[in-house]
């Protein structure tokens, strides 16, 4: 009983405990096994990198795309519709309810393409 009376406290005052918070964190939401391929914010600013993700997401179906829910809403929408181009489901991370409130840096993740359930063999670019 007192067990789990404790483990209630420790639930109510700290949060549930989860596993490997900051991989989760860096990679939108995923762990680092299950992610296929992750671009940072910098890399999306490059004009070159639409037509890679495009052959990316038309060679890999069965995945999902996540987004930095902190880029600018130009970037948002600019890959959300790159998403629904190709049919594909998609994600935007925004981790609202987090302690601590910062602006997305240059070198954070912003587009991640993962599977849901399953570990990816292969890692396409990391």
């Amino acid at each position: 009983m007192t067990e789990s009376l404790n483990d209630f406290i420790k639930t109510k005052a700290l949060g549930v405990p989860t596993l490997h918070p900051d991989e989760k964190r860096a990679f939108l939401g995923n762990f680092r096994e299950r992610v296929a391929m992750a671009v940072t914010i910098r890399q999306l600013h490059d004009p070159r990198i639409v037509a890679l993700l495009d052959s990316v997401l038309a060679r890999y179906p069965g995945y999902r795309v996540y987004l930095n829910g902190r880029m600018t809403p130009a970037m948002i929408n600019a890959y959300m519709k790159q998403a629904l181009a190709h049919d594909y489901p998609f994600t935007v991370m925004a981790q609202t309810g987090m302690r601590v409130q910062r602006d997305a840096s240059a070198d954070d993740f912003g587009w991640v393409l993962a599977h849901p359930t399953e570990k990816i063999s292969r890692p396409i670019l990391i």
